[in-house]
């Protein structure tokens, strides 16, 4: 189950308190249940897949062929439809749903969301230029970028050269964000630090990528405690 992703709402920020009397900024994640809505096979397409289907929609919304996939499925409408690649679909059945217990076992997530749109951005905001000097004949280009192009070879700006421009408003993906704790009653996620995003921005969450070894913070607290049990064979 853990090849397979969560859509969420992100509410907002607040902070953990442990033992220890350390405090952890942690951000709140709504979660959304995910339906099983078509399970692909290799026999039929060529490849092994899960389509979900997250959150609600108005039936109005929709357009005559997917009202029409919605019947043929027999299942409410979704508002946001994913495929996802597994190695097994024999666990998978049409109309099943599933939650936050997916990530019962995982200790580290992948993060995807899109970030706050920030509008038109110079180049020392959007790309942290130092700008110009601020006297010896400078004049009213203090924050331009300097520079852009060449001589008659090439004679053009190339591709990709950091200007200002649109900044923000773009998706990112952070990995390796801790699972602080989860709240299965409410489907609240709770999450290590900041995660890209204003309130209420969508946010896709699977499980780590890469193979984390480190310690999460109440591993590191119980490892501090036994340290402290342990007598220091220097002080005999």
């Amino acid at each position: 189950m853990s090849e397979l992703a969560l859509i969420g709402k992100k509410i907002g920020m607040t902070r953990e308190f442990y033992k220890s009397g350390q405090s952890i900024p942690v951000t709140v994640v709504k979660m959304e249940k995910a339906r099983v809505i078509q399970v692909i096979n290799k026999e039929k397409h060529g490849y092994n897949a899960v389509q979900l289907g997250y959150g609600k929609i108005k039936n109005s919304k929709l357009t005559k062929a997917m009202k029409g996939f919605y019947t043929k499925k027999n299942t409410e409408p979704k508002k946001i439809l994913k495929e996802f690649r597994v190695t097994n679909t024999e666990k998978f059945k049409e109309g099943n749903e599933f939650g936050l217990e997916i990530f019962k076992e995982v200790k580290f997530v992948d993060i995807r969301s899109k970030t706050i749109g920030k509008g038109f951005g110079g180049a020392m905001k959007r790309h942290n230029f130092s700008g110009l000097r601020a006297t010896h004949g400078v004049s009213v280009s203090h924050r331009s970028h300097g520079s852009t192009g060449q001589r008659q070879d090439p004679g053009k700006v190339f591709k990709n050269k950091k200007m200002a421009g649109h900044m923000g408003d773009k998706l990112r993906t952070i990995q390796n964000i801790e699972i602080v704790k989860s709240d299965l009653e409410n489907n609240l996620l709770y999450l290590k630090g900041s995660i890209p995003g204003s309130k209420n921005t969508e946010v896709l969450v699977k499980k780590s990528a890469k193979n984390i070894k480190k310690l999460t913070i109440l591993e590191k607290i119980e490892a501090a405690e036994k340290a402290k049990k342990i007598p220091d064979k220097k002080k005999k």
